[in-house]
């Protein structure tokens, strides 16, 4: 039986440095954490609103918990996709694939963060 809602609900980003992480995310994005513990792994969670489109998750620190640039893609919408490239470099990020068009749905980039993920961006068009 298919839901009546979109499928994804919540997404984890591993960490091997919870501080860390949150100071590059807040510093990239502006966001607020909350910390957390879930079945024995520290998590920080992103921020949520019932009132906006979208999903939330967490980044989640524990033994199964392995940062890697060949895994899952999370896209994170931005306004410009130049100014949070920009902010991911000067935080120890790295740019992985230039800000490029993809068509009638705006643009896409990908840097590294600063635990080794592959994290992608997308701005959308004009």
């Amino acid at each position: 039986m298919l839901s009546k809602q979109n499928p994804v609900v919540y997404f984890e980003i591993p960490v091997t440095d919870l501080d860390r992480a949150i100071r590059f995310y807040t510093a990239v994005f502006d966001f607020n954490f909350e910390k957390t513990n879930i079945d024995h792994n520290e998590m920080a969670l992103f921020p949520l609103s019932d009132t906006l489109p979208g999903i939330s998750g967490g980044l989640a620190k524990g033994e199964i918990y392995k940062p890697t640039l060949n895994g899952i893609v999370i896209y994170f919408h931005t306004n410009s996709i130049e100014q949070t490239l920009q902010k991911a470099i000067a935080n120890g990020g790295q740019e992985l694939y230039p800000k490029t068009s993809n068509g009638e749905l705006g643009f896409v980039a990908e840097f590294m963060d600063s635990e080794g993920n592959r994290i992608a961006l997308h701005q959308p068009a004009d």
